[in-house]
């Protein structure tokens, strides 16, 4: 059972994460859509309706296991939910970042690679996240 301080700290710890939650939630759904619309200019030329499909899917994942993380993330250990809302900046803004040097930037000989390695890097951080995330929770509720 938690001492009434205890329970006060972990309150402001909850609402101090409240702005966080809130912009990383809306970077998420921006990146998503941001990632989305440069997928679609990269891939304007191209006419396999498949294979689109295939990179939106693929490109749009991270986004929504990450939006979908952050809903039922209020239940989480403050440190939890912070490096969630942390990794969901981190992955919008670096995600805008790369696809959008593809697509803004110079000419590019294979412009779908950044588009397969981003995601995939991105599945990669969400994993070493969550792996410290728990470890981290394990360790200061002992």
């Amino acid at each position: 059972m938690s001492t009434p301080a205890e329970t006060n700290l972990e309150r402001s710890s909850w609402r101090s994460l409240g702005g966080l939650r809130a912009a990383a939630m809306t970077a998420a759904a921006l990146g998503a859509l941001g990632s989305l619309d440069l997928t679609f200019r990269a891939g304007h030329r191209n006419h396999s309706l498949l294979l689109m499909a295939l990179f939106v899917i693929w490109v749009l994942a991270p986004f929504v296991a990450l939006i979908s993380a952050g809903m039922v993330a209020r239940r989480w250990a403050v440190p939890t939910q912070a490096t969630l809302y942390s990794l969901m900046l981190l992955l919008a803004v670096g995600s805008l970042a790369s696809y959008g040097a593809v697509v803004l930037g110079p000419p590019r000989a294979k412009p779908a690679f950044v588009f397969l390695v981003v995601p995939l890097a991105s599945w990669l951080l969400i994993a070493i996240a969550a792996a410290v995330a728990r470890l981290v929770s394990r360790t200061t509720s002992k």
